[in-house]
């Protein structure tokens, strides 16, 4: 199976992460920072990924590192589990509604680094959570594993609902891009490498 699991230390966090993606029945998440442990089970949950999420950061300043740390791990985790991205599809595109919200999330699994955000949102905290957030998070996500990400909400008032479309698509547009294809011979890219 395609899994990795990477712990990592700093000054200001420890996180313990493990990725699984062909076995999405084991889910457990504890960041200290429940507006982002809910996000992070929905992008499992709609994904269909295992993932195990452990961490323990300087919250009492704010839940900047730990977010973006998770983000450097989970990124890390899904490029290793990947391998040598034989037969994946690569690509993988998603709209997902949240009642009145409308986000997509379109990625390619290229091995070139890149990330785009078009959301805005209104409400600057939800919990502990600062939504600039979102785009630290997903920042993260993308240069660690080497992906090429945009995101876009399109349009919504809710910013929970907003984010949570985000969150649910990008789950879904992974899921699609990590999928195994008997058609493809290698890996899908005529360089002959990702």
């Amino acid at each position: 199976m395609r899994t990795a699991t990477i712990n990592r230390q700093t000054g200001e966090t420890n996180i313990a992460l493990t990725l699984n993606l062909d076995e999405g029945a084991t889910i457990t998440i504890d960041t200290g920072v429940p507006f982002f442990d809910h996000m992070l089970h929905l992008f499992a949950k709609h994904g269909r990924f295992g993932l195990t999420v452990k961490a323990e950061g300087d919250v009492e300043v704010d839940a900047h590192h730990t977010v973006e740390d998770v983000g450097i791990v989970l990124g890390q985790c899904l490029r290793q589990a990947l391998g040598d991205k034989a037969q994946i599809v690569r690509y993988g595109s998603q709209f997902v509604p949240m009642d009145e919200a409308l986000g997509l999330v379109s990625l390619d699994l290229s091995g070139r680094s890149y990330m785009v955000c078009d959301a805005v949102f209104t409400n600057p905290k939800l919990g502990l959570f600062d939504t600039e957030l979102v785009q630290e998070f997903f920042q993260a996500v993308a240069f660690n594993a080497e992906m090429n990400l945009h995101l876009k909400v399109l349009y919504g008032v809710n910013t929970h609902h907003k984010i949570e479309a985000l969150f649910k698509a990008f789950g879904r547009a992974l899921r699609e891009a990590v999928t195994i294809d008997s058609n493809i011979t290698g890996v899908n890219s005529t360089k002959g490498v990702l």
